[in-house]
């Protein structure tokens, strides 16, 4: 099954920097992620069949304290699919943070998951699954965009199915 570990991000469809960003996008063909943002801390391309991995995710996500996160920073890049991925990131991640998702994603591998893709901190805006534009031009739009730093402490955290219903769920504390 895949499945993957989410942190929301509150972010809205309609603030001015994103209709901007949509703006200055809008002679390429972008799927636009509406309503729901997140940062994938891990993405489980299978899990071992009828393994419950709430006690991994317990053991790691009743003490990690609530992050804040100061997203200051619009990109792309280009994913393994070739698809890219219009993102908001941020230039300056606690060390904390970084550190405690890679224990997890080890935890999680040493349980038997596979996980192919490496950890990036990003929240996904749009994909273009063009193969005729390229991530550079892509980059190039949106540096024009005017992106002010918006802080987000981030306390809700889901393990869900691929495209399906969440299998646990925990919210942090600050």
């Amino acid at each position: 099954m895949k499945s993957y570990l989410e942190i929301q991000v509150p972010l809205r469809y309609d603030a001015t920097w994103f209709q901007e960003l949509r703006t200055v996008c809008q002679h390429i063909p972008v799927k636009w992620q509406t309503g729901y943002y997140h940062i994938t801390m891990a993405f489980l391309d299978e899990t071992p069949e009828k393994m419950d991995l709430r006690p991994i995710l317990d053991r790691h996500l009743t003490t990690l304290a609530a992050p804040t996160v100061t997203f200051d920073k619009l990109d792309a890049f280009t994913a393994h699919s070739g698809m890219h991925i219009i993102h908001l990131t941020a230039t300056d991640v606690s060390e904390d943070f970084l550190s405690a998702i890679e224990r997890i994603r080890t935890d999680l591998k040493t349980a038997g998951c596979q996980i192919e893709s490496d950890f990036r901190l990003h929240v996904t805006l749009g994909r273009v699954k063009d193969a005729n534009v390229d991530v550079s031009t892509i980059q190039k739009l949106i540096q024009t965009v005017h992106l002010p730093m918006s802080c987000f402490t981030l306390t809700d955290v889901d393990y869900r199915e691929f495209r399906g219903k969440v299998l646990y769920n925990v919210t942090l504390q600050g």
